[in-house]
């Protein structure tokens, strides 16, 4: 069945010029891209996406790595998306992360491991509202 699902590329995949390789493996599995933006993450708009993290130990790390910097969100869309691009993103972890995992491959902290991907169609639908307010699955 085909689905949705949101990721978002963290300030370092920037930064290091990671954009076009994490894109290109989501399109070599098959994924279509249905929006793709580079918007500024606030402050604000950290701590509402990452709103059911608040009290968890990592969370004000989390805010401070990816505040006031620059984002590439995107909308993808594909058989059972949102397990599948769990899957090929790797381990929360990078270095529990198998080789072959975007984050197994590219990232070593566990705070800035590169890359955001929703973890059900719940969570999809929570943060698609937050960066692309004018989505509609329709």
């Amino acid at each position: 069945m085909s689905e949705y699902t949101l990721i978002f590329l963290k300030p370092s995949a920037i930064k290091r010029g990671l954009i076009g390789e994490i894109i290109t493996r989501f399109e070599r599995k098959g994924f279509e891209i249905i929006d793709l933006k580079m918007m500024l993450m606030t402050r604000e708009l950290a701590e509402e996406f990452y709103a059911i993290h608040k009290d968890k130990p990592f969370f004000k790390d989390l805010i401070t790595t990816i505040s006031g910097e620059k984002i590439v969100a995107i909308i993808l869309k594909g058989r059972e998306a949102i397990d599948v691009v769990r899957r090929l993103i790797g381990a929360t972890d990078p270095v529990e992360a198998s080789a072959g995992t975007i984050r197994g491959d590219l990232a070593l902290d566990i705070t800035d491991n590169i890359i955001h991907a929703s973890d059900s169609k719940e969570s999809f639908e929570r943060e698609v509202k937050l960066l692309f307010p004018e989505f509609s699955a329709t």
